[in-house]
C-alpha cells in the first residue's frame, strides 16, 4: 500500500516500484524489499513529485521495524529527485535550484537550534499544563520541528503569517519572543496578547504573526486577504518591501475544507503572493484523514488553478528546507504555491486526547523511535557541521528564560476584556475629523496617481449627481444614499476597499455601484458566491491597514459568514488590542409585511449576530440615517454591521450630505403629545428597519383615538443606547417593542430584558413585545400576516397597554 492506504495498480508504476525497492533495499538493508512506493506520475509532464515509502529505519545502533498494523509510514523525498519537480512544475532554473539547495554551516546550525528550541519549549508546555499553569486547550507540535526550522530560515519579519491552533512553534520560528509566548500560555499580562488569547491565539504585530486561529481552516481566507493587502500596498505604492509574501498553515485534514478550493481560486485569479503550507500528519484531530478524504495529495489541489505544489519529507530537515526554500522563492517572484510536509505528530491532538483511534499508540511509539527529525539529523552527515551540544544548550537556555519570564509576569487587569470591547470606545470619535492613516494630502496624491484622470472626472461627476439628488425635493433612495457614502469614502481614502457579489452591476440595490469602474478590480472586487470567503478576505485586509466594505446583497446571505464575523468581532480583544478591525458589513434584510420571500430570505440575521462580542450593529430605515451611519462606520476602527430594510431600499427621502451619525445612539423621530402623556395614553415605541414605517403608518389611527407615542428607531442595536430610551420612558412610562425577529433569542427579547433590568423603576406596565413567533416565515399572505407584525398590530398593542 502507498502512504494513503491505497493499493497501486498501474503496471508501469509497479515495475518502477520494484526497481526502486531493489535499489532502496541494496542501499538500506532495513527497508523491506517490495514495500516501498516511489510515487511518480507517469504522464506527459513526467513527474509531479517523488517519494519513497520507508517501512523501517536504521539508526547507528539498531534497526527499527514498523509494526505490521501501521497504515501510515514515513516517505522519502530526496533533494536530487525533488529538483526535476521544481523545474517542471515551478519553472525553476538550475541557478534557482542551486541557491535553494545550498545550506551553509550557519543555516544548518540555526535550523538544529530551532528544532531543539521547539522541542524543549513544547515539552515544558506539557509539564506546565500538567501542573495547572496552562489551562484550556493546548496542542503540541513535537515531531514536526522541521517546519519551524524552515520558517526561521526563509520567512522574513515583513512576511504576513497566519497559523492555526497548533501555533507555538510557528510563532517562535517567526521571531516572536519565547517568553511572551510562554506568558500568553500562562495567561499573564506579559503574554503576546496580555493573556486574552491563550495557547490557540498567539499574535504579535511587531513580527507580523497574525494568529493563532482556532476554527479549522478559518485562517485560509484571512491569509488570502493579507496577501491582497500586499498586492494593494504595491498598487498604492505604500509597500515596505516588494517581495513580501503571506504564509498560511493548514493541516491536511483542514485542507479538505471547501475554503481551501475557494482560496486557491482567489490566489490564482489575482496571482497573489501566498504560500499554503500543508502540515500532513495523517490525522484530522483523531480521525485518519484517509478515512474521510479520497485524495490526500493536497499539493496537487492547485493544478486545477495553475498553482504548483510540492511534497517534502518532514522528518528530513535538510530536504524540507531545500524544497521549502524553493517554494518560498517561487512565491516571492512568481505567484502562489503549495508546500505539503509529510510529518508525524508525537503527541495526541491535545493533552486530553485519549488516543483511542486504531493503531495510534503503536504508530506514535514507532514514530518517536524511527521518525524523529532531530535524531535523524543528528545521525546525518550534516551533523558534523554543527556543534550539537552548544546549539542544544542555547535552546534550553532560551526556554529557561521564557519560563522565568512567564512565572514572573503578573496577571492582566480584571477589567482588560471590557476595555478591549471596541478599538474605538463608544462615543469617543468625531468621525468627521478622522483623516486617512496616511493623511489627507498623501491620500489625495495617491488617488490622483492610481485613478486615471478621465475616470476621476467621471467619478466626481457621479458623486455630485448623487449629492444633488440627496438635496432635491424628491430626495434620494436608501441604496443610492449608501452608494454615495461609499464612493465618497473610497475617493477620499485609497485604503478603503469593496467586496461584493455582482459588484460590477451594482449588486441588487446600487450599494456598491460604480466602485469597480472607478477604482479597479483590486480595490473593488467581484466575489464568488460565498460570503464567508470574502468576509474572511476583508478581515485579512483589515488586519493589515485597509478599510474593507463588504456588501451582502441580502443580509441573510451573511449566515455563510457567521464564523468570520465572529472572529472579526473577537480579534481586537483576542490580540490584546494589537490588531484593529476597521471592517464594514452592509446588507439589506429584515422581514417586512407582505414581503413574500419565504423563510430563507426572511431570517432575522440581525438577531443571529447580536451575541457576537466586539461588533457594532446599526440599522437604518431612511436615507438620512443610512448615509450618516455608513460614513461613520467606514471610518470607525471596529467591525460594524449596517442593516437596511430590504423592501424599502428604493424608497426616497431627504438626506443631508457630509453628516456623520453616532454609532451608539438611537434616533427619536417623534415625541408623544403632552395631552396623551397626561391622559396616560402615551407609549414609547422601540422599533427598527421596516418597523419604523409601520409605526409611522399607525400614528394617524392612534392619534384619532387619543393615543400617541414616542417613536424611537433603534439605529444602534449594539451597543445599547440606554440614555435615549430612559429619557423617553421618563415621559411615557410604557414601552412597546415592534420587532422583526423571533420571540426566542430575538432583538426584542434582548431589548426587553435590558429595559426591565436597568429601567424597571420607570415602568408602569410590563414591556410589550410584538414579534415573530418561533416559526419560519411563510410565503402565503394569509399565513405571513399572522406571523409578521405590522401597523395594525401596533395600534392594538399600544391601546392594550393604556
Amino acid at each position: 500500500q502507498d502512504f494513503h492506504g491505497r493499493t497501486p495498480f498501474v503496471p508501469e508504476v509497479l515495475s518502477h516500484i520494484e526497481q526502486m525497492s531493489a535499489t532502496a533495499s541494496a542501499a538500506m538493508p532495513a527497508v523491506r524489499a517490495g514495500s516501498n512506493l516511489h510515487r511518480r506520475t507517469n504522464n506527459a509532464k513526467k513527474q509531479s513529485r517523488s517519494s519513497v515509502i520507508r517501512r523501517a529505519s536504521t539508526t547507528k545502533t539498531k534497526t527499527i521495524e514498523a509494526p505490521p498494523n501501521l497504515e501510515r509510514l514515513r516517505i522519502l523525498t530526496p533533494w536530487e529527485e525533488a529538483q526535476p519537480v521544481l523545474k517542471s512544475e515551478f519553472g525553476m532554473s538550475d541557478a534557482d535550484i542551486a541557491e535553494a539547495g545550498a545550506l551553509s554551516d550557519e543555516e544548518i546550525s540555526e535550523a538544529y537550534t530551532m528544532m531543539q528550541l521547539c522541542r524543549d519549549f513544547e515539552n515544558e508546555c506539557n509539564q506546565a499544563y500538567m501542573a495547572g499553569k496552562i489551562r484550556g486547550f493546548m496542542h503540541l507540535d513535537n515531531g514536526q520541528e522541521s517546519i519551524p526550522a524552515l520558517l526561521g530560515n526563509a520567512i522574513r519579519k515583513t512576511d504576513l503569517k497566519h497559523s492555526y491552533y497548533r501555533d507555538h512553534c510557528h510563532a517562535l520560528a517567526c521571531g516572536v519572543d519565547a517568553g511572551a509566548v510562554m506568558a500568553e500560555l500562562f495567561g499573564r499580562d506579559g503574554g503576546t496578547c496580555r493573556g486574552t488569547g491563550g495557547s490557540m491565539h498567539i499574535y504579535d504585530m511587531e513580527t507580523n504573526f497574525q494568529g493563532g486561529w482556532a476554527l479549522v481552516a478559518e485562517q485560509l481566507p484571512y491569509a488570502v486577504g493579507a496577501a491582497r493587502s500586499i498586492a494593494l500596498d504595491k498598487h498604492l505604492g505604500t509597500g515596505e518591501a516588494e517581495d513580501r509574501i503571506a504564509v498560511v498553515f493548514v493541516g491536511e485534514g483542514g485542507a479538505q475544507n471547501g475554503r481551501m478550493a475557494e482560496c486557491l481560486n482567489a490566489a490564482a485569479k489575482e496571482n497573489l503572493p501566498i504560500l499554503f503550507i500543508v502540515i500532513d500528519n495523517g490525522r484530522a484531530i483523531n480521525t485518519f484523514t484517509k478515512d474521510v478524504a479520497t485524495n490526500q495529495e493536497v499539493f496537487n489541489q492547485g493544478k486545477h488553478y495553475g498553482i504548483p505544489g510540492v511534497l517534502a519529507d518532514g522528518q528530513n530537515v535538510q530536504d524540507t528546507m531545500r524544497i521549502g526554500r524553493a517554494a518560498i522563492q517561487h512565491v516571492r517572484t512568481k505567484g502562489p504555491a503549495i508546500l505539503q510536509v509529510h510529518t508525524f505528530r508525537f503527541n495526541g491532538h491535545s493533552p486530553a486526547d485519549p488516543e483511542h483511534e486504531r493503531n495510534r499508540k503503536d504508530e506514535k511509539r514507532w514514530a518517536r523511535a524511527a521518525c524523529d527529525p532531530i535524531k535523524i539529523f543528528e545521525e546525518s552527515a550534516d551533523a558534523t557541521r554543527v556543534d550539537l551540544a552548544a546549539c542544544t544548550a542555547k535552546a534550553r537556555e532560551e526556554v529557561r528564560k521564557a519560563l522565568e519570564f512567564a512565572n514572573a509576569s503578573p496577571p492582566p487587569p480584571k477589567d482588560l476584556a471590557a476595555q478591549l470591547e471596541y478599538p474605538d470606545p463608544t462615543g469617543s470619535v468625531d468621525y468627521s475629523k478622522r483623516e486617512p492613516t496616511m493623511g489627507l494630502a498623501a491620500a489625495e496624491e495617491i488617488t490622483k496617481r492610481i485613478v486615471p484622470e478621465a475616470t476621476l472626472t467621471a467619478l466626481k461627476a457621479r458623486i455630485e449627481a448623487l449629492r444633488a439628488m440627496a438635496g432635491s425635493e424628491a430626495g434620494i433612495s436608501i441604496g443610492d444614499a449608501v452608494n454615495l457614502a461609499i464612493l465618497e469614502e473610497m475617493l477620499r481614502d485609497p485604503t478603503t476597499t469593496a467586496h461584493a457579489e455582482d459588484l460590477q452591476a451594482g449588486s441588487s440595490y446600487n450599494v456598491p455601484a460604480n466602485t469597480q469602474q472607478a477604482f479597479g478590480t483590486l480595490r473593488a472586487a467581484d466575489e464568488i458566491i460565498d460570503e464567508g470567503h470574502f468576509i474572511g478576505k476583508a478581515l485579512g485586509e483589515a488586519m493589515n491597514g485597509y478599510r474593507p466594505i463588504v456588501e451582502l446583497m441580502n443580509a441573510n446571505f451573511g449566515i455563510y459568514g457567521i464564523a468570520e464575523l465572529s472572529s472579526a468581532g473577537n480579534t481586537f480583544a483576542t490580540t490584546g488590542g494589537q490588531f484593529e478591525m476597521p471592517m464594514t458589513i452592509i446588507g439589506a434584510g429584515g422581514t417586512a409585511p407582505n414581503q413574500s420571500l419565504g423563510a430563507e430570505h426572511s431570517q432575522p440575521f440581525h438577531a443571529y449576530i447580536m451575541g457576537i462580542p466586539g461588533l457594532k450593529i446599526c440599522t437604518a430605515s431612511k436615507p438620512q440615517e443610512a448615509y450618516g451611519l455608513a460614513k461613520s462606520m467606514i471610518r470607525d476602527n471596529s467591525p460594524g454591521v449596517l442593516l437596511l430594510p430590504v423592501k424599502l431600499m428604493k424608497t426616497r427621502g431627504p438626506c443631508q450630505v457630509d453628516n456623520f451619525l453616532p454609532l451608539h445612539k438611537a434616533t427619536t423621530h417623534r415625541h408623544a403629545s403632552q395631552a396623551a402623556i397626561d391622559a396616560g395614553k402615551a407609549v414609547t415605541v422601540l422599533t427598527y428597519l421596516h418597523g419604523t414605517k409601520e409605526a409611522e403608518d399607525a400614528i394617524d389611527q392612534l392619534n384619532a383615538e387619543g393615543y400617541d407615542c414616542d417613536l424611537v428607531e433603534l439605529t444602534c442595536l449594539k451597543p445599547f443606547d440606554a440614555d435615549t430610551i430612559r429619557a423617553s420612558l421618563q415621559r411615557t412610562h410604557k414601552v412597546c417593542i415592534l420587532d422583526e425577529s423571533t420571540r426566542s433569542g430575538g432583538v426584542g427579547a434582548t431589548m426587553s430584558a435590558l429595559v426591565a433590568e436597568t429601567m424597571f423603576d420607570e415602568l408602569d406596565a410590563p414591556v410589550s413585545r410584538l414579534c415573530m413567533e418561533d416559526a419560519p416565515v411563510p410565503y402565503a399572505t394569509e399565513m405571513e400576516r399572522a406571523m409578521v407584525k405590522r401597523a395594525a398590530d401596533l395600534v392594538e398593542g399600544v391601546k392594550a397597554m393604556c
